[in-house]
């Protein structure tokens, strides 16, 4: 038996992505972007709403990075999706990140978050609040790499937001190996 929900704006399993940009000062400011991924091999499409600072931030930079959370870092994770930019002038200290230029764009990136796209923004679309950016590199620290130099998910721990009971949950163990498994039914 099955149970109809509707239309929802819910995935499973749903990145907790974290959006960071520059202000106009160079001050560094970050929130939770509830809904975003992958949109072609290099761009990245993440709802934002216009009235968020890192929105503003975008549109003056034409920049961004966005990393996928981690259990490591899940409270300050939720707080920057919490705490406006707008209103909270000392939000990012709070979180207690250090931030470093990203190598590629004019964007921060979060040093304690391992996994970080860096990105120039492509369009966004106020009606719809669809941000598009182009991924311009992957940059990912060495701690979640494994020897052979491939991210290692359990050393990563990536957050999971579930947006119907509103819990984060982390990674879990391998369930299987793609593109080999499913061979037993050649």
């Amino acid at each position: 038996m099955r149970k109809d929900f509707g239309a929802k704006p819910w995935i499973y399993p749903e990145p907790v992505l974290i959006v960071a940009t520059y202000d106009e000062n160079g001050k560094p400011n970050a929130m939770n972007a509830a809904w975003g991924g992958i949109a072609d091999d290099t761009q990245v499409s993440v709802c934002l709403s216009p009235e968020h600072k890192t929105v503003k931030n975008i549109l003056a930079s034409k920049a961004f990075t966005l990393s996928i959370g981690d259990a490591k870092n899940l409270v300050a994770c939720d707080y920057v999706g919490i705490a406006s930019g707008n209103n909270t002038p000392n939000k990012m200290e709070k979180t207690g990140w250090h931030f470093c230029k990203a190598a590629n764009v004019n964007a921060p990136l979060i040093e304690e978050l391992p996994f970080t796209l860096e990105c120039k923004l492509i369009s966004y679309d106020e009606k719809t609040c669809r941000c598009w950016g182009e991924i311009i590199n992957l940059s990912v620290d060495e701690k979640i790499l494994t020897a052979d130099g491939k991210i290692d998910m359990q050393k990563f721990e990536p957050l999971i937001y579930d947006p119907c009971n509103h819990f984060y949950y982390k990674f879990g163990e391998i369930a299987g190996k793609a593109f080999s498994d499913g061979l037993k039914l050649k």
